[in-house]
């Protein structure tokens, strides 16, 4: 069993996306907390509506590998569309922020709201 943290974050139909995607989760881990979602200002491309931000943990018998690639089918079954720049709008953003008590994700030591809605969940 693994334990790990995910970032989620949308600015396109927030409340449904990240509600759909928490729902989504709960099919392939046990999703055992769940932050506050916070509102921030986009980051790159500021032309654009706020993100909605926050952080789950979960339980997963996946190795990390296959558990991003769930999370990737997650986003695809939610609209995502990949065509888009990097910082643009997302129907839903699903990363793996801490893995087994490690961050992965270099995100977290630059992004202050990230680091905020993770440690509410994991410190």
């Amino acid at each position: 069993m693994h334990t790990a943290i995910l970032g989620l974050g949308s600015n396109i139909n927030p409340n449904e996306n990240i509600n759909r995607a928490l729902e989504l989760l709960k099919r392939i881990a046990d999703v055992k907390k769940i932050s506050k979602i916070i509102i921030t200002k986009p980051i790159g491309i500021t032309d654009q509506p706020d993100f909605h931000n926050g952080a789950v943990l979960i339980d997963t018998m996946h190795e990390k590998d296959m558990l991003k690639l769930q999370l990737k089918t997650i986003e695809d079954q939610l609209g995502r569309d990949r065509s888009r720049p990097k910082f643009g709008p997302r129907e839903i953003d699903l990363d793996i922020v801490v893995f087994d008590n490690v961050v992965v994700d270099e995100d977290y030591h630059q992004r202050e709201f990230l680091q905020k809605v993770v440690d509410s969940i994991w410190l």
